[in-house]
């Protein structure tokens, strides 16, 4: 866990103080569009992450119980459980908690409440959150097992975890974890809403907080959807649409929040007809898209649902102008369609897989023919599934982005729709509710499905790198070890899933040794699980001090199972490393015990030594001055000379057949 570079951060769920709107994971605003989804946009997810945690510490009402819970986390070892009621934001107090507790370099992660490959030991000064919050009465038993394992790892290594356990099952609580809990009360609302609004710059005075229906959200509402009032009041200012001062903001961001609900309900009962209720949800679900995309949404889902056909001879029928207006429906200058309220688009989506549960099926089906209309360009289209996986994960149907998912990766859809894809799954893997059964669903078609399609595997390297590596670091790598070693995918995306495997593995001792382990267990079978321990052996941008038993381990492995051709250059990059003083000796004792008992192994290391030592200052050697190479060389010949039971040889380039000899 212990690399270079920043903190991850988890996905905060119920922020005391930070995300916005309907928030899967980070810093995901799904009311405002998808235009932050990373895996297509290449934007680096970290970024995203670290610049979250400052806006979280912005943006902090610390609730009553946050300082006894800080106080006890002092101390290396320590272990916290948070309790407190849904929405009071326990997960975000946690992510805080551990924020100013890490030290540079020190990233937080995200555990596993089960654990694919068991509990791994952490290093001292790691920061781990473990979220239980959401367990069960069935599977509490379960996962206080769990988190016992990890507590005894983080006290025995000096590491530090905040849990936060489920609300209304403090009765089976062990009595010897107790003493680990603390209480969090809700934090006072007007508070929250404030700090909110003054980090998103926007001006109020303290009395125009003072409405009757601020109020009863202040008492009442989860501190996420306070959040989300404050974006959609910083969205009802940037639009310059709905007024100039705080109170029109505030009014239209309310109306977003707490009242669209019931006009939507009230414009259906108006509008009963098919084609208009059809242009209606078209329309939420194309928001910003031109006119005749959404017209040709309308029509598809018409023909989805069998509904009959307008005989009226066309010239007879209504204009699309005139069908807009009597849906409130706005067309721009440009020919783009938008309705009038503030986040009026969401409330109606919403009503629609609310109130019409029998065409849920259906609405799968819909989205995928719709991906198909010419006039839909990339960005449209994104924000079209972005919407659509956010209804479909509401209402508990994940399974219908995966069935997406698979169908946009066959060789039949010829990559067209892999972006999409990976948008479904980046939201799928962001979700509080549903991230589990997506990533258990990643590591399904990474490590057990027999036929693994190229447009799958790159989408699954991108949201392993990407998205998963962000909060569990640990399940990327068991994934990308999978994909690192699939045979039948095409070399360009084994090079890539084995790199972004690498890139994980040289950070984290921890995932180093995750790496190694499994790897060595593959070896002997016909795959590339020795090829990509060779490849971990490589001390290019190694950028942590290997585990020495699982360096050994590896070595051994590489060098029983390839040629020495293949695996000599590696070691003298170790030992060019050695010679400028920037790799420890105990590199070289590494070698020395992966090679013990073989004497042919000793005598390929003796020669390989021998080779680098005599080697030109523009090769192997990496221009090391030649009597740091002599010197070098010379210590490691006499090492592999006590190994073989050899003394007083000779050494120096000229003695190399006594290498060979002995």
């Amino acid at each position: 866990m212990t690399g270079t570079g920043g903190t991850w951060v988890s996905n905060p769920r119920s922020p005391v103080h930070n995300g916005a709107g309907n928030q899967y994971n980070v810093t995901y605003h799904w009311s405002s569009g998808t235009e932050k989804l990373q895996v297509r946009a290449g934007v680096d997810r970290l970024q995203i992450v670290r610049e979250h945690r400052l806006r979280l510490a912005r943006c902090f009402v610390y609730p009553r119980g946050y300082a006894r819970a800080a106080d006890r986390l002092t101390r290396p070892g320590a272990v916290v459980i948070l309790q407190g009621a849904p929405g009071s934001g326990r997960r975000s107090a946690a992510t805080m908690l551990l924020e100013e507790r890490s030290t540079p370099g020190c990233r937080i992660e995200e555990l596993q409440a089960d654990p694919e490959e068991g509990v791994q030991e952490p290093s001292p000064g790691d920061c781990y959150l473990l979220d239980l919050s959401h367990v069960g009465e069935g599977d509490y038993s379960t996962a206080q097992r769990t988190f016992i394992r990890y507590r005894s790892l983080v006290e025995k290594h000096g590491a530090r975890m905040v849990a936060v356990f489920p609300a209304g099952l403090e009765w089976m609580l062990d009595a010897e974890l107790v003493p680990l809990a603390v209480a969090l009360e809700r934090p006072r609302g007007r508070a929250v809403l404030s700090r909110h609004l003054r980090v998103r710059g926007v001006p109020f005075a303290h009395e125009q907080l003072g409405t009757d229906e601020l109020s009863h959200m202040f008492a009442t509402a989860p501190m996420r959807e306070l959040d989300r009032l404050a974006e959609l009041v910083a969205r009802a200012r940037d639009s310059a649409q709905y007024g100039t001062d705080f109170v029109h903001w505030r009014d239209e961001a309310m109306g977003a929040a707490t009242n669209w609900s019931r006009q939507v309900a009230r414009q259906l009962r108006e509008h009963r007809g098919g084609s208009e209720r059809a242009l209606l949800l078209a329309a939420a679900m194309m928001s910003g898209a031109a006119a005749d995309t959404v017209v040709g949404a309308a029509g598809r889902l018409l023909e989805l649902v069998c509904h009959p056909r307008d005989e009226t001879p066309v010239l007879a029928q209504e204009g699309l102008g005139e069908r807009f207006e009597k849906l409130s429906l706005v067309r721009e200058v440009d020919g783009r369609v938008r309705f009038g309220g503030l986040a009026y688009d969401a409330a109606v989506r919403r009503h629609f897989w609310e109130n019409f549960p029998d065409l849920r099926p259906g609405f799968r089906e819909w989205v995928e023919q719709c991906t198909e209309l010419p006039e839909l360009v990339p960005e449209e289209r994104t924000r079209f599934v972005g919407r659509f996986a956010e209804q479909a994960l509401s209402f508990g149907r994940p399974d219908d982005l995966v069935v997406l998912v698979e169908k946009w990766t066959r060789p039949s859809a010829g990559g067209r729709l892999s972006a999409e894809a990976a948008t479904l799954l980046e939201l799928g893997l962001s979700d509080e509710l549903h991230g589990s059964l997506f990533r258990h669903r990643v590591y399904e078609w990474a490590a057990t499905r027999t036929v693994l399609e190229p447009d799958l595997a790159r989408v699954l390297i991108g949201v392993c790198r990407h998205v998963i590596a962000v909060t569990h670091p640990g399940q990327a790598v068991v994934r990308l070890r999978h994909l690192a070693v699939r045979q039948e995918l095409p070399e360009a995306l084994v090079r890539e899933a084995r790199s972004a495997l690498l890139r994980l593995a040289r950070r984290s001792r921890r995932l180093y040794v995750r790496s190694v382990g499994p790897l060595l267990q593959g070896v002997g079978r016909e795959n590339g699980h020795l090829d990509v321990l060779l490849e971990l052996l490589e001390p290019e941008d190694l950028l942590i001090e290997p585990p020495w038993q699982e360096f050994t381990l590896a070595w051994r492995a590489v060098m029983g199972g390839r040629a020495a051709s293949v695996w000599s250059p590696v070691v003298q990059r170790w030992l060019t490393l050695l010679a400028r003083g920037e790799a420890s000796d105990q590199v070289l004792d590494a070698l020395l015990l992966a090679a013990a008992g073989d004497r042919d192994l000793l005598n390929r290391l003796y020669v390989t030594t021998c080779d680098w030592a005599d080697s030109r200052d523009d090769d192997s050697a990496g221009r090391v001055p030649r009597e740091d190479r002599t010197r070098t060389a010379e210590a490691f010949r006499q090492k592999i000379d006590r190994a073989q039971g050899v003394g007083g040889i000779p050494s120096g380039s000229g003695a190399r057949g006594s290498g060979e000899g002995t």
